[in-house]
C-alpha cells in the first residue's frame, strides 16, 4: 500500500498554479500604482518598462484571472448538476459546530478536536472569501476598464467608489493571503515547512488520517469493495 493517497485532481493543481500566478501579477502591477509615491513603487514601475506598461500588464492579468473564474464557477456548476462532484466546499452546520469545539480546544477547555471531512471550515471559509472577493474585484475592475461605457447607464459616482473598492479590496486579499493562507499552509507547526499537496497533488496518509479523518475514512470504504474483489 502506497504511503501517499490522492488529494487533488490535475485540474485543480493547473488552476491553483494560474490562480497563484496572475495573484502575483496583479499584485506586482496593482501595488505600486496604488502606493505610487514609495521609492519601492516607482523602481517598480520603472522596471516593468513605465507606468503605461505596468497598467496593461495590471489590465491583461485581471481579463485572465477573470477569465479563470468564470471557468472555474462554470466547470464546477456543471460538475454538480452532472453528479460528477460533490458539494463539498458548501458550508454546513458543524462547520460552526467544528469551529466553536475547535475554539474550545485551542483555549484549554476541551481536549476533544473536530474531525474534518475533505475540507475544514477554515478551507472552507478562504475558499469562498476568495470567490466572493474575486467578483468584487472583477466587477470594479471592469468598472475602472471602461468608465465611459458604464456611466452611460449607471451614476457617475460609481467610478470613485469602485476605485475605492477595488483598491482597499485588492490589499485585504493580500493581507489574508499571506497571513492566513500562507499560515496555514506552510507555517503551521502540522505543515512547516512547506505542503506540496496542492503542488503534486498527492499528501500521505499519516497527515490525511489526521487532519481529514472523516475523508480518510470514506476513501477506505470507497477501496474495500475493490480490495475484496482481487481477494477473492
Amino acid at each position: 500500500m502506497s504511503d501517499y493517497v490522492r488529494r487533488f485532481t490535475l485540474r485543480q493543481i493547473i488552476q491553483h498554479f494560474c490562480v497563484m500566478v496572475l495573484f502575483i501579477l496583479l499584485a506586482l502591477t496593482g501595488f505600486p500604482q496604488k502606493f505610487s509615491e514609495g521609492d519601492w513603487a516607482r523602481w517598480i514601475i520603472q522596471t516593468l518598462g513605465g507606468i503605461d506598461q505596468t497598467r496593461w500588464l495590471h489590465r491583461y492579468s485581471g481579463i485572465l484571472f477573470a477569465a479563470l473564474v468564470a471557468v472555474h464557477i462554470q466547470s464546477e456548476i456543471f460538475r454538480l448538476v452532472l453528479r460528477r462532484a460533490s458539494p463539498a466546499m458548501v458550508p454546513t452546520g458543524k462547520d460552526f459546530q467544528d469551529a466553536v469545539k475547535m475554539l474550545r480546544y485551542y483555549l484549554g477547555l476541551s481536549d476533544e478536536q473536530a474531525r474534518f471531512g475533505r475540507y475544514d471550515y477554515r478551507q472552507k471559509f478562504e475558499y469562498w472569501g476568495l470567490v466572493l472577493g474575486s467578483v468584487i474585484m472583477i466587477a470594479t475592475g471592469f468598472i475602472l476598464y471602461f468608465p465611459i461605457a458604464v456611466t452611460r447607464f449607471l451614476p457617475g459616482e460609481l467610478i470613485p467608489v469602485a476605485k475605492i473598492a477595488h483598491s482597499n479590496e485588492g490589499l485585504l486579499a493580500f493581507l489574508v493571503v499571506i497571513t492566513w493562507h500562507i499560515f496555514n499552509a506552510h507555517l503551521s507547526p502540522d505543515s512547516f515547512p512547506f505542503d506540496a499537496s496542492i503542488f503534486t497533488g498527492k499528501i500521505s496518509r499519516e497527515k490525511m488520517e489526521k487532519e481529514h479523518p472523516l475523508e480518510y475514512e470514506r476513501m477506505q470504504e470507497l477501496t474495500r469493495p475493490a480490495e475484496s474483489s482481487q481477494d477473492d
